[in-house]
């Protein structure tokens, strides 16, 4: 029997419909957007509540800090390509600068359109998003992790970076999880190594790590969805308890989760690190899926990395 997957855009669009029925300051701002972020059933019960700017990323920011100027909650959805890449300058001056309660919704991130290209791809916005100052960026693994991102950057006073994940995944957090900034969760535990992921590569490290379970290695699995604020207290407990740590996730590993990690565990407590993700170079076509295998980023990837981090 198969494991049931998700689209996460689902989660996304739900939770906001149920947000903005009750705060009518709730506010959508779109690109020619709204198919892409499901947000279909929202444009026809709240159309008071919804902006389409067209296809003018720098506009929909501009115009999203100026509606949180005057008492709104908005919440920007577009392509994470476009939005990050093509309104950096906004979200830098008019929210980041400005500390606007803007929440940016990034749709279909990393290589989820992966067929039209280095354009569609959006591997560089955890880096772009997290060097800003005041701005909180959050990768979400699963439907219930989005949710409760999207609920909690509805609360918080600051801009947020959110990624939607299109590509589906399956649930890996257990009932009862609870989704906090700056906090990591520990999915498997294991003394032998840590894979710290994110996104929709965080079910191909715990794949992964029961790869390395068959091999007599034993793996820590962190779940890190939250970039920025770090959990550094779980990322220098690994280094401290496990033989090194792996990071994975859908997209440029410098400066993005990787760089983080790497740099914390400089700071702190030194030990072997490697970095899986997109390297330095526009990523090849194909679907998302072959995209992802390609660069090494499926379970038996991720699992010989973490071996090597175990060899002494």
């Amino acid at each position: 029997m198969s494991t049931p997957t998700y689209d996460c855009r689902e989660a996304y669009s739900s939770t906001l419909l149920e947000l903005a029925r009750g705060d009518r300051d709730v506010i959508v701002v779109v690109n020619d957007s709204v198919g892409s972020s499901k947000l279909d059933t929202f444009k026809k019960e709240l159309p008071g509540q919804m902006i389409n700017v067209g296809i003018a990323e720098q506009d929909m920011v501009g115009t999203a800090a100026g509606l949180e100027n005057g008492g709104k909650v908005p919440f920007v959805s577009g392509a994470g390509c476009f939005l990050s890449a093509r309104a950096t300058e906004q979200i830098k001056a008019d929210l980041a600068y400005s500390k606007r309660h803007v929440v940016l919704c990034a749709q279909s991130p990393g290589v989820a359109y992966g067929a039209l290209g280095a354009t569609h791809h959006s591997i560089e916005d955890v880096a772009w998003m997290r060097v800003l100052p005041h701005m909180t960026v959050l990768v979400p693994a699963d439907p219930v992790e989005t949710e409760q991102a999207i609920r909690w950057a509805y609360t918080h006073d600051g801009p947020v970076y959110i990624r939607v994940s299109r590509a589906k995944v399956p649930a890996v957090h257990p009932e009862g999880y609870t989704f906090a900034p700056g906090k990591a969760a520990v999915l498997r535990e294991g003394t032998d190594v840590t894979i710290a992921a994110n996104g929709t590569v965080l079910h191909r490290a715990l794949a992964a790590a029961e790869l390395l379970a068959g091999r007599g290695i034993q793996a820590r699995v962190l779940s890190v969805a939250s970039v920025k604020p770090l959990d550094e207290a779980a990322i220098i407990a690994a280094a401290q308890e496990t033989g090194g740590i792996v990071t994975v996730e859908e997209g440029l590993a410098s400066g993005g989760l990787g760089g983080a990690v790497a740099e914390t565990v400089a700071r702190h407590h030194p030990v072997r690190v490697a970095t899986l993700g997109l390297p330095d170079t526009f990523a090849s076509t194909g679907s998302a899926e072959w995209i992802l295998d390609h660069y090494g980023l499926d379970p038996e990837g991720i699992a010989n990395a973490a071996a090597s981090l175990t060899r002494r």
